[in-house]
């Protein structure tokens, strides 16, 4: 037992999360860069020859620039065993973020220094307070000219309503940078710029008190603002409290550069130190421990075609209790089927380690042959319990998908039915009709794009998509009204999920409220669940 608890306390699991370009991408690979599982980090952006990030690996990825879907990262640092949640920060994609953020326990939220807080980053956030999950915040490129430290943390604490607790201070920024402060040791440790993606570079470290030695690294104009800062620091900042931050109420601050790879390894040593082993998950039979209780697990994602030689689809799941043997069998609760998982593996971006064992925090990808949906729970085949469902986020933005070819219809209705399973869009169909016309619905417009691009390049099927002006969708609650006799407006469309579930689509807002007058005991809901 004792090994196996060990197993499970040396686990962190977190997500990191930003705004698009806040330098997320930059700064996982520094830490699988720390951690020896790369030797040389890839450049994100830059010419068609340049090294992708490798976290980055769906085509369209490559091509933008930008990461379209999570990618899950395991690496060994300091004893720990650290598994990294890399999340697309483009908002059109936060709906993948959203269930990513269920598998975490603790979030690490990157802010560019000088734009501060941007949409994006509210609205993860938002997610994270909704779980209660602790939230680190790093605040990149102080290497580029940035915002006055002091409003970057009266920012987050409006904007955010966390209070912030920073562990280092930045000297300077920009051209300027002279390195950050850190409050615990008082020491000053120095930038040193190491750009080429490599972990070496030299940090001198100076006490507050060594003046003369302080004066000659930062000059005196520099040594007479951070001894003021620190006196206003030491006054005005909260203070630091471990059960806080753990509670998700007070957010520890540090400062660095992602790309020049200054203050990643400090970040580090003390994310570790702050984080909490895996966490206790909610179920329908309560709390379940992840020491305490057999395996169980909980899919959060689906991915098809991450092989483009196999066409396989894979279900992420994240284990929340006990060991996971390859040899073993568990039950899918919500298929009612015992089985064996098929080919257990940990997914290092587009690279795969096939697994024996695995433990409470980890992140598995099985072979999915298309039973699972997200928000599944599997346990061991004498148990019985689901965990609390993901929700479904409404879309915003609706189109109907019109196959060129007809003859590919096959290939059509399975590329679709896949992409749709992984959560990314939703598939409806007409209310009266069957696969022959189907609308689909996506959180952000961007996720057009990307249908179109993998029913091309994954299943060779062509299609045009017409727009709809529908922006509000609705689930049917009540399951003895009668559609047929539903009296609604002139706005509105019956429409049905692929479960057969009723739905109703509306242009306008006060629609909504208008149908729900006009149907006695109707009951309308803006989520609904996997």
């Amino acid at each position: 037992m004792g090994n196996f608890a060990d197993e499970i306390n040396k686990r962190r699991t977190f997500a990191i999360i930003s705004h698009p370009d806040a330098g997320k991408t930059t700064l996982t690979e520094k830490f699988l860069l720390y951690g020896g599982a790369i030797n040389l980090a890839g450049s994100v952006k830059g010419k068609a020859t340049a090294r992708h990030a490798v976290s980055d690996w769906m085509e369209i990825e490559k091509e933008r620039g930008i990461s379209v879907t999570s990618s899950v990262l395991q690496f060994e640092y300091g004893g720990f065993c650290i598994n990294i949640l890399d999340t697309p920060g483009h908002q059109d994609f936060s709906e993948d973020t959203y269930r990513t953020l269920m598998a975490a326990d603790s979030a690490v939220m990157v802010i560019d220094a000088s734009k501060g807080v941007e949409a994006q980053t509210r609205k993860l956030f938002k997610v994270c307070v909704m779980r209660r999950i602790p939230i680190f915040t790093f605040i990149n490129k102080m290497d580029r000219d940035a915002n006055d430290t002091f409003e970057l943390l009266d920012e987050i604490e409006k904007e955010l309503g966390i209070a912030t607790c920073p562990i280092n201070w930045p000297i300077g920024s920009g051209k300027s940078f002279k390195g950050v402060y850190e409050r615990e040791t008082r020491c000053v440790i120095t930038y040193s710029d190491t750009e080429k993606g490599t972990k070496e570079g030299q940090a001198t470290r100076i006490g507050i008190d060594d003046k003369d030695m302080l004066l000659s690294h930062i000059g005196e104009a520099f040594q007479t603002q951070l001894l003021d800062e620190i006196d206003l620091l030491d006054g005005a900042s909260a203070e630091y409290d471990l059960d806080r931050i753990r509670a998700g109420e007070l957010t520890p601050v540090f400062f660095g550069s992602a790309l020049t790879n200054f203050g990643v390894e400090i970040f580090l040593q003390h994310f570790l130190k702050m984080t909490t082993t895996p966490l206790p998950r909610k179920a329908d039979i309560g709390l379940i421990d992840p020491v305490e209780n057999n395996f169980s697990a909980f899919v959060f994602k689906i991915q098809a075609n991450m092989n483009k030689a196999h066409r396989d689809r894979v279900a992420f799941m994240r284990i929340c209790s006990g060991k996971y043997d390859a040899s073993m069998e568990v039950k899918h609760v919500q298929g009612g089927k015992v089985m064996r998982l098929s080919q257990p593996q940990q997914i290092m971006a587009d690279e795969r380690k096939i697994l024996s064992e695995a433990y409470a925090g980890d992140i598995i990808g099985v072979f999915d042959p298309g039973i699972f949906s997200i928000g599944d729970t599997l346990c061991m085949p004498k148990e019985q319990f689901q965990y609390e469902g993901i929700p479904t986020f409404a879309p915003e933005h609706f189109a109907r998908v019109r196959q060129l070819d007809t003859m590919k219809r096959k290939q059509f209705v399975k590329g679709i039915t896949q992409i749709a399973q992984e959560g990314a869009i939703q598939i409806f169909q007409e209310f009266n009709t069957g696969m022959e016309e189907i609308i689909v619905g996506v959180v952000g417009v961007l996720q057009f794009d990307v249908l179109k691009y993998r029913l091309e390049n994954e299943y060779n099927v062509d299609i045009r998509l017409e727009n709809l002006p529908y922006e509000h969708i609705r689930w049917i609650e009540n399951k003895d009204i009668d559609l047929d006799k539903l009296t609604g407006t002139s706005d509105m469309k019956k429409i049905k999920d692929l479960k057969g579930n009723p739905l109703l689509l509306f242009v306008n807002q006060w629609s909504v409220g208008m149908t729900i007058e006009r149907n006695k005991g109707l009951v309308l809901s803006e989520f609904g669940r996997n």
